[in-house]
């Protein structure tokens, strides 16, 4: 068989938003993992006219479909009489599923509810895909129009039964060569400009390609090798970053997966230094951006959200003066917020942002979305203004990202320092 499948997500909670479908992100990274290609993804509602509809017309394209959800005990969980149906397959009750069902409701203290019995029906010549981390097992069906996987739709249960049960089948019966990618994190550079540098030399990649993944903190560029053996594919993968790099070079961060925030730490420990941030609009994000990773206490000592100017001059030593004559969204109010919280914790380095997240606050000499932040090292402070759009939230996230690339120093973020 062909290495490529179609995913279908079953559930209409996913539709009306209440619900964020994660299991196709997973999916598709771990099938890529050993060279099985997701075609296309279809999501559908609770219905089991749609439900036959989607996973039928996937067969009918791929001969291979991952299903996801509706497999629990209530009337809205419809996947499995579904298929059952589609594939014209009897359900069978399967009494070693029923009582590991019992025997696991009785070890937390609780009597199971009949309407459970609907988990233990199994279509006719299924293989059942036993599971360690809820109560609905997958199953694996096969028959004349080919082969649906039927997986539980909550996150833990789907990405086990993936890896465990489901990638090892498909590894036998698929003709499949591993996916090779390369991730290069870039920031301070938008995507249509990043497009304009790279698109004339997207010819010179093949047969590797490249994608564009912009989110709020920059863009990521996901160089791939399809059906390359592993010394060719990381060759071509390896000319193609080249290129890159000698073009965008001076936004790429990292390659990887490795968050901004680690980045930093990394730079601070590796000079033995300490580090202490001051916010205002940001209202510790970036403090939180840092502490999210683990052991990063070694080197960040701590910070102070400073929202109201009365908090900026008593903990931060932001002066009366500079308030009144320059405003809390200044040069001189970041530069003064870094000044003092180094002093303040002690500190080799610090971060300060202040600014106006909107909706509300903004002039003419300052709209919404100006952000000043302020780097002091050891001594020196540099200061820079931002002008960021978006929404409240894209403005403060994107002003934390700019704090940290900044710090290490990416071009085009940190201007030169002043007086």
């Amino acid at each position: 068989m062909p290495a490529s499948i179609e995913h279908v997500s079953i559930g209409t909670e996913l539709l009306l938003g209440d619900t964020i479908d994660s299991n196709v992100a997973f999916a598709g990274r771990a099938l890529s993992e050993i060279g099985v290609r997701v075609e296309r993804r279809t999501t559908v509602g609770d219905s089991i006219a749609e439900i036959q509809d989607a996973i039928g017309s996937a067969l009918d394209r791929t001969g291979v479909v991952i299903a996801c959800g509706g497999l629990g005990p209530t009337n809205d969980d419809l996947t499995r009489d579904a298929v059952a149906s589609l594939l014209e397959l009897p359900l069978d009750f399967d009494d070693s599923i029923w009582q590991e069902l019992v025997g696991r409701w009785r070890k937390f203290g609780r009597e199971i509810s009949d309407s459970n019995r609907s988990q233990a029906m199994v279509p006719r010549g299924a293989t059942v895909l036993r599971n360690r981390w809820g109560s609905a097992p997958g199953l694996w069906v096969e028959s004349a129009r080919g082969i649906v996987v039927l997986l539980p739709g909550v996150p833990i249960e789907f990405e086990g039964l993936l890896r465990e049960a489901v990638i090892p089948r498909l590894r036998e019966k698929l003709d499949s060569a591993p996916i090779h990618s390369r991730r290069l994190r870039t920031t301070g550079i938008a995507e249509s400009k990043l497009g304009e540098l790279l698109g004339p030399l997207e010819e010179q990649f093949a047969p590797i390609t490249l994608a564009y993944l912009p989110d709020q903190g920059g863009v990521d560029l996901r160089l791939t090798a399809w059906q390359l053996d592993e010394e060719t594919a990381q060759l071509k993968l390896d000319a193609a970053e080249q290129l890159v790099r000698h073009v965008a070079g001076q936004w790429i961060y990292t390659s990887g997966e490795k968050d901004l925030a680690v980045v930093v730490l990394e730079t601070l420990r590796a000079n033995q230094l300490t580090l202490a941030t001051a916010e205002s609009c940001t209202g510790g994000m970036l403090g939180a951006r840092i502490t999210a990773v683990a052991g990063s206490s070694d080197v960040y000592l701590g910070g102070v959200v400073s929202y109201a100017n009365e908090a900026k001059q008593e903990l931060l030593g932001v002066s009366v003066e500079t308030l009144e004559r320059h405003g809390a969204v200044s040069e001189q109010s970041a530069r003064e917020m870094a000044l003092g919280v180094a002093g303040r914790l002690g500190s080799d380095c610090a971060i300060a942002i202040t600014g106006i997240a909107g909706p509300g606050g903004g002039t003419a000499d300052k709209p919404v979305g100006t952000v000043w932040i302020a780097w002091f090292d050891r001594g020196a402070v540099n200061a820079k203004r931002f002008g960021f759009a978006g929404d409240r939230s894209q403005v403060r996230e994107r002003a934390v990202q700019a704090a940290l690339a900044g710090f290490v120093g990416l071009v085009g973020l940190v201007g030169k320092a002043s007086g």
